[in-house]
């Protein structure tokens, strides 16, 4: 089984892929070609799809059962201990900085039970 999503891409490769895959919704084809008619899909669209994306899921013989393959998108396939992850990039990694302790609300709380009379 294979999920092949493109965005922006001409509408002759619509047309290709229509050949092979059943087209569910604008870009989400779906179907159940062979591994060699798959490779060679997937090749066509990363050919014809210049600036559009393209996002192709896939089933394999592994742990998770499916592999990801990807043409100028912004997530990114990440493998995990053997889990591949869609990685979704950040403006700035490295300057990311998440906020660590309580809330306000967790503060004011804790500050009630310590003092029910108040």
């Amino acid at each position: 089984m294979m999920v092949l999503v493109i965005t922006a891409c001409p509408a002759g490769l619509r047309g290709d892929l229509n050949k092979w895959l059943i087209e569910l919704s604008s870009g989400v084809f779906v179907g159940r070609p062979s591994a060699r008619i798959r490779d060679l899909l997937w090749e066509r669209t990363v050919e014809l799809c210049k600036d559009g994306r393209a996002l192709l899921v896939h089933s394999t013989n592994n742990e998770q059962g499916l592999e990801f393959l990807t043409h100028r998108h912004d997530w990114e396939p990440t493998d995990y201990g053997g889990l591949t992850l869609m990685l979704r990039p950040t403006k700035n990694r490295e300057t990311y900085n998440r906020r660590t302790g309580w809330s306000n609300a967790r503060r004011q709380r804790a500050g009630y039970r310590k003092n029910p009379n108040a």
